[in-house]
């Protein structure tokens, strides 16, 4: 099995992209122009192409999203696109489409995104058949199940999600945006029906709770599993976020890189997939950046308590509780230091996250501070004494943030070899990749060899701006010669030149996806399969499966549909699954839900014998 380990980062912009590698990334994702999964996170062609200018010279990847459903009219376009980011340096596209695989196609590798939706070994199986190089299974599974399908891979790599927001549906498989909003989520335009408060109700009517988040969950946390993930077989770790501002990205990446380099520094078995040691001036924190808490989901078998349904925002970590309230100002007993510009969010009596920023805070005591608002105190509503404060914005933090926070560099040895004819310059990176000089300049001798000898070190080390830094630099001769500073400078610019011509020239040749006959797992496929094109529709009948209903995108109907399919359960998180029930002494049949929030209306439909939950509405053309 490949023991080559990748951290993958998001970015919404090819800045954003850059700092992600900065701080440790070993590739990156990013929407192109067109066709992205988050249709709101596009960049141009040329932002991409600056972004893998910079990546390559790490030896670090990029990865372009080109993962929506497309329509036979955008087929073309798609394909164009695949050949432009190509020809910009994209290293891979991750794809949904199984169209694409019918067009004309530069030699690039190709990712099955997770909205393939791929949940069985036969799945991962046959996309590995037909040509893709890296899967991203269902975020739903358990270790078991991930070791089970990387198993049954022959070459292709697993890439799993690890840390961010997590869809309550299977990926791909989530309607529910489409029915209520006309925004399809297999397109980019996802609405979040999934964030909104609902009502949930017994079919006879009976209230089981009011505005509840009950299908919003938590934020995916899989830092206490990395090594447990790496066993299963998990070579690809992805944090999610193509929607996160810089802090988010920097912060975020910089934790998960120190983690994996915990992990290999005691298995040298297991090595980084790309070059270049990261050295951070802030100690990065995941309770820092936005998040609604953590669940490491399904990783572990079904944990408890994975909704956030008391709020799907970012509602910040517990810091104190108020004191007293004055009319300009209260005071917080706290054991943080409270920051000019902080955001302060607590729960009102009716359990709706408020907030504020603060506009002064001022020290008056070990463990109190002052704290003053714009508006009065005394017209917050729900601000009094005993009430528990979190704070999910802070400002030093933010400020920090904003700065330089990493530096990026690949230790080199440099080695020089000197004779009465000249000097020969070698450097080396560790990974294969050596450049060498020579000059045949008269050197003079050197009327202080020992004070020539640490000039010379001294001026190898100073690699500056470039991407290298001298881990070793060494000096062979019988005598020392001088060599004027401006000459020996000049020298080492051109080695670090030829060094850095010498990596990229080497970077490898990904090869283009092949074809071949394999069977498709299904053999008869509904809207569930997504099909809006005519040329998936042949390479599902390629391979031995029959379309027998269009993308729910073009329209089922007057009928009711599934619109979500999820390993989360309702009945469970509301501790009466039957299961449970069970456990103590007691019986409860699992009879449908009916959610609503405002004008939306789903009912939830319970497979306890898969452990599955399904939504359904009606849905009209």
């Amino acid at each position: 099995m490949n023991n080559i380990l990748e951290l993958l980062a998001p970015c919404k912009t090819a800045d954003i992209g850059i700092e992600a590698l900065k701080h440790g990334a070993d590739a990156v994702y990013i929407g192109g122009p067109l066709f992205s999964a988050r249709a709101n996170a596009g960049n141009s062609i040329s932002e991409i192409e600056r972004l893998c200018a910079f990546a390559h010279r790490f030896n670090s990847r990029v990865y372009m999203a080109l993962n929506t459903i497309f329509s036979d009219r955008e087929l073309e376009e798609a394909a164009r696109l695949a050949h432009e980011a190509y020809d910009a340096g994209v290293d891979a596209l991750i794809v949904q489409d199984m169209g694409l695989l019918m067009c004309d196609l530069p030699p690039i590798q190709l990712h099955a995104s997770t909205q393939c939706d791929i949940r069985t070994v036969e799945k991962a199986q046959f996309l590995e058949s037909v040509g893709f190089s890296q899967i991203v299974p269902a975020r739903e599974l358990t270790l078991e199940e991930i070791q089970e399908m990387s198993q049954a891979l022959t070459h292709a790599r697993i890439e799993f999600f690890i840390h961010g927001a997590l869809c309550v549906s299977y990926s791909g498989q989530c309607y529910a945006s489409q029915a209520f909003k006309g925004r399809s989520a297999n397109r980019g335009d996802c609405a979040q029906i999934c964030r909104l408060p609902f009502d949930v109700q017994e079919e006879n009517g009976e209230t089981l709770c009011r505005s509840r988040h009950v299908l919003s969950l938590k934020d995916n946390n899989q830092s206490g599993n990395l090594e447990a993930l790496i066993r299963a077989g998990v070579r690809s770790f992805k944090i999610e976020g193509r929607y996160k501002d810089l802090s988010y990205v920097k912060n975020t990446t910089a934790f998960y890189r120190r983690e994996i380099d915990r992990f290999i520094e005691t298995h040298p078995e297991f090595e980084q997939e790309s070059d270049g040691r990261v050295t951070l001036n802030f100690e990065p924190s995941l309770e820092s950046a936005f998040n609604r808490g953590a669940t490491d989901y399904f990783t572990n078998g079904r944990s408890d308590r994975m909704s956030a349904a008391d709020t799907p925002k970012n509602s910040g970590s517990v810091i104190g509780s108020v004191k007293s309230v004055s009319r300009n100002s209260f005071t917080v007993k706290t054991k943080e230091e409270l920051h000019n510009g902080d955001g302060l969010t607590f729960f009102s009596d009716t359990g709706e996250l408020s907030g504020f920023l603060i506009n002064r805070a001022e020290f008056v005591d070990e463990g109190l501070w002052e704290v003053f608002t714009r508006e009065p105190c005394v017209s917050i509503p729900g601000l009094k004494p005993g009430l528990k404060l979190m704070r999910n914005k802070d400002a030093q933090w933010v400020k920090k943030m904003n700065a330089e926070t990493a530096l990026r560099k690949i230790p080199i040895r440099i080695e020089t070899k000197m004779d009465d004819r000249g000097l020969t310059l070698c450097a080396e990176d560790g990974q294969h990749h050596r450049a060498e000089i020579r000059s045949d300049a008269d050197l003079a001798d050197a009327k202080n060899e020992e004070r020539a000898k640490e000039q010379l070190l001294s001026s190898l080390k100073k690699l500056g701006n470039s991407d290298f830094t001298a881990s070793d630099v060494s000096l062979q001769c019988e005598a020392v010669k001088f060599l004027p500073a401006s000459a020996m400078n000049q020298l080492r610019r051109d080695l670090i030149e030829k060094l850095e011509k010498e990596r990229l020239a080497k970077r490898p040749i990904l090869q283009k996806a092949s074809e071949n006959s394999a069977q498709y797992p299904i053999q008869e496929l509904d809207y569930h399969a997504n099909v809006m094109n005519s040329k998936a529709r042949v390479f599902y009948e390629k391979h031995g499966a029959h379309v027998n209903q269009e993308a729910f995108e073009k329209g089922l109907g007057d009928t009711e549909a599934e619109v979500m399919r999820c390993r989360y359960c309702i009945r469970h998180e509301m501790n009466i699954c039957p299961k449970q029930a069970k456990a103590r002494g007691e019986k409860i049949k699992p009879t449908p839900l009916v959610l609503k929030s405002g004008k939306i209306k789903m009912t939830a439909y319970f497979d306890c014998k898969r452990c599955e939950m399904s939504l359904r509405a009606h849905v009209s053309e």
